[in-house]
């Protein structure tokens, strides 16, 4: 797959617990992502962090958290990644969605140059 040097990256910051269809809806994004041929995904766990209701979130042994920020990066064009939101905007009830427009540089399986 090429990509054009100008592409964006889609960020969703929801809660850990969140779960959709069965599954922690971290993972449902990213297998609904690939099924629509979403250039890259990847999933990060936060150690701390609050959102829209203030509440703190860490991973410190003395406040446990079972619900730590979880961020969702996509890459691929504006277009692609908007289809994406529209797809999921009926599950994401809560949590932080941005967009931004990046320049891609590369994007090719190990070892092809």
């Amino acid at each position: 797959m090429k990509l054009p040097e100008k592409g964006c990256q889609l960020r969703i910051i929801i809660g850990e617990a969140r779960r959709y269809q069965g599954k922690p809806l971290y993972e449902w994004i990213v297998l609904q992502a690939r099924s629509m041929g979403v250039a890259g995904a990847t999933v990060f766990r936060g150690m701390m962090g609050y959102g829209a209701n203030s509440r703190i979130k860490t991973s410190s042994i003395l406040r446990l958290s079972e619900d730590l920020p979880v961020i969702i990066e996509l890459v691929d064009t504006r277009e692609v990644l908007e289809e994406l939101l529209d797809q999921l905007d009926s599950v994401l009830s809560g949590g932080l969605v941005t967009m931004e427009e990046l320049r891609i540089r590369m994007y090719r399986p190990p070892g092809e140059r």
